[in-house]
């Protein structure tokens, strides 16, 4: 794209004309508003005597908040111009003019007054006025150009249009008659096009259209009789659901009349029909992708003019910005949603390399859940001058000018009523005396060098955590992020100790049951005589609940247990059970206890625990230790023990 492409294109559409202000300055130049006189953009040409080429650059005054929204080579900070309001655009073979148009647009819009202003004026009329051209009589007039010859400017300049009889259709001149020369305005041409389009809604021709065809904003002014007959026609056809080729200039003028509810029943049925528009001719080829991203762009401010469900909007918006703006709720609300989210979340802004990490690929997601449990934990424990780590990032919502339809022949007769309208939990817009708003997070404030740290540092923590090799270099300027990480591997730690420990669970309710188990269990082994010994030592409902006896345990013979160790001192019976107690003795004694145990129906380790647990406060260490089938004493604490007891060892 070249320079001359943008003031061909401010001149046809703006009347802009460019103005060359400095002599001592040839190559450069401006382009300012025609009623306020205020720039709106900045030209510079300079010859590059080592290439041979001219340099072509320009500052546009659209606001440095587009460089967030798009990404573009092409596109930098100004040259020239100090205000933010301001931007950089360099004029070669990579540059889109659809893009650079629409930032003109923007542009033209922003400096323009908003308001009106009336001048009264009772000066008389100069007696001595000469009309060069005779005044072409007003609407109120009610004259009518049906039976007159009319003379045509425009395309049709020097085509007599003659009465209905000689082959004009009646209701394009009718159309035609609208058209009122001397409106220079872009927002004029859209009043007049809606006049026509809405005496034209439902008018069909059959002359098929033929030829080709081409300029920026067509209307049906910029027709001629045949072009507008082939347009009628082919008009026809796609609104009985058939698409035919036809050049892209007049497929738009179609997506005008659609914009401003012409051939449509509600604002759902306009939506409707650009979405059949978007299937008919574009999926089938018939358009380009500029086309497809200035229609899709429209739906989506046709959507928010018209307070159409958002639900159904946001399938029409850019899918980066959607995705964007989701995943900017996620990171803000991580408590909400799962880690897989989360991690993706952080992915949209990290980019490939967190994607392609070896975190990300560990199959027991322990790394992303590592990586999601730091970030909630900054985001709940991060406090620097009032913000959180998200608004340290992100920063906050914030109120942009937004003009739809801007780069469409659209015209609104009545100013839009205040109004509200949210497409995400991050973007909203905002109507106030019919000017429109829309806040959103945007990239020109987000910290990108913090969040970057934070990512690098954590991803390089967790990886030698993990041992998943590829160690990242360490910096000392991200040092900062490291209590975080190191704080949730800590709290991990722990978490995985005491899910070690050994959980038991006791169902008291089935304890009944078991004992009733237990007993048909004897029952059936045991022969009468068995049984009646057995009943005497066989525990009751109020006794201590089976235990099941390891695998391995043989029965040995054991000598009865002396006297003394029947008595239970009285020194540790009130935080030592009856039955350990008698075994402790037993064992003080030399007995290995396998006997009692079995008459018991105790578990060697269990009891060992149990008494373990119950002296650890008196004597600070185990005294027990079990293999798993026998029990001993550890010869360091026998005197302690037995001086525990009231007695000695003997």
């Amino acid at each position: 794209m070249e320079l001359s492409e943008l003031t061909a294109y401010a001149e046809e559409k703006f009347h802009m004309k460019e103005q060359h202000k400095w002599a001592d300055l040839p190559g450069c130049s401006v382009l300012a508003d025609t009623h306020t006189g205020k720039w709106v953009a900045l030209l510079m040409r300079q010859w590059d005597f080592d290439t041979g080429t001219e340099i072509q650059r320009c500052d546009i005054k659209c606001g440095q908040e587009t460089l967030s929204e798009i990404k573009e080579p092409y596109l930098s900070l100004p040259f020239r111009m100090k205000d933010r309001k301001w931007i950089g655009v360099c004029f070669d073979n990579r540059t889109d003019p659809k893009i650079i148009f629409r930032l003109f647009d923007q542009a033209v819009y922003s400096c323009q007054d908003r308001g009106y202003t009336i001048v009264l004026d009772d000066r008389p009329t100069a007696t001595s006025t000469v009309y060069a051209d005779t005044p072409l009589p007003s609407e109120r007039a009610g004259v009518s150009y049906a039976n007159t010859d009319l003379p045509v400017s425009g395309p049709n300049k020097g085509i007599q249009i003659f009465g209905p009889n000689r082959g004009v259709p009646e209701r394009i001149r009718q159309m035609l008659s609208l058209y009122r020369p001397g409106g220079s305005s872009f927002k004029e041409k859209c009043r007049i096009f809606y006049r026509q389009a809405k005496l034209m809604e439902d008018y069909e021709d059959d002359l098929k259209w033929t030829g080709e065809y081409s300029r920026y904003f067509p209307t049906y002014h910029d027709l001629n009789i045949r072009q507008l007959r082939g347009y009628f026609s082919w008009r026809a056809h796609v609104r009985k659901g058939e698409f035919l080729p036809i050049p892209l200039s007049l497929a738009y003028m179609y997506l005008y009349e659609l914009l401003n509810g012409i051939g449509t029943a509600s604002p759902e049925d306009g939506l409707k029909k650009m979405k059949a528009f978007e299937t008919g001719f574009l999926d089938a080829g018939l358009g380009d992708p500029v086309m497809r991203k200035n229609l899709r762009r429209w739906m989506l401010e046709f959507g928010v003019i018209h307070h159409i469900d958002a639900a159904l909007i946001r399938e029409y918006a850019d899918p980066e910005i959607m995705e964007r703006d989701r995943a900017l709720w996620v990171l803000k609300n991580p408590e909400e949603c799962e880690d897989e989210a989360v991690f993706a979340a952080l992915c949209t802004f990290a980019g490939k390399k967190l994607e392609q990490s070896p975190l990300a690929g560990m199959e027991d997601g322990t790394g992303k859940h590592l990586f999601v449990r730091v970030w909630r934990h900054i985001l709940g424990t991060y406090d620097q001058q009032g913000m959180d780590f998200f608004t340290a990032c992100f920063g906050g919502p914030r109120a942009f000018p937004w003009y739809p339809m801007a780069n469409a022949i659209y015209w609104q007769p009545q100013v839009h009523p205040d109004d509200e309208y949210m497409l995400d939990e991050c973007r909203s817009y905002t109507c106030r005396n019919g000017v429109w708003k829309e806040v959103r997070y945007d990239k020109l404030y987000f910290d990108t060098n913090k969040l970057r740290a934070f990512l690098h540092e954590t991803e390089r923590r967790l990886r030698k955590y993990l041992k998943t090799g590829h160690y990242l270099r360490q910096n000392p300027a991200e040092a900062w992020a490291g209590e975080y990480v190191e704080a949730v591997i800590k709290a991990w730690e722990q978490e995985k100790l005491k899910a070690m420990q050994p959980k038991i669970t006791i169902n008291l309710s089935d304890l009944d049951q078991i004992r009733q188990d237990a007993r048909f269990t004897r029952d059936s082994l045991l022969t009468e005589d068995e049984m009646d010994a057995a009943g005497e030592n066989f525990p009751d409902k109020e006794a201590d609940p089976v235990e099941i006896l390891p695998k391995g345990w043989e029965p040995v013979e054991e000598r009865p247990l002396e006297p003394a160790a029947a008595a239970v001192p009285e020194a540790l019976s009130d935080f030592m059970d009856p039955v350990y107690m008698k075994l402790l003795l037993a064992l003080l004694q030399g007995d290995s206890g396998k006997a009692y145990i079995k008459e018991h129906h105790l578990m060697p380790s269990v009891a060992a625990d149990a008494i373990n647990e119950a002296l650890f406060d008196e004597i600070g260490d185990n005294v027990l230790e079990c293999d798993g089938e026998n029990i001993t004493v550890l010869e360091d604490y026998r005197d302690d023990i037995m001086q525990m007891l009231g007695g000695k060892n003997t």
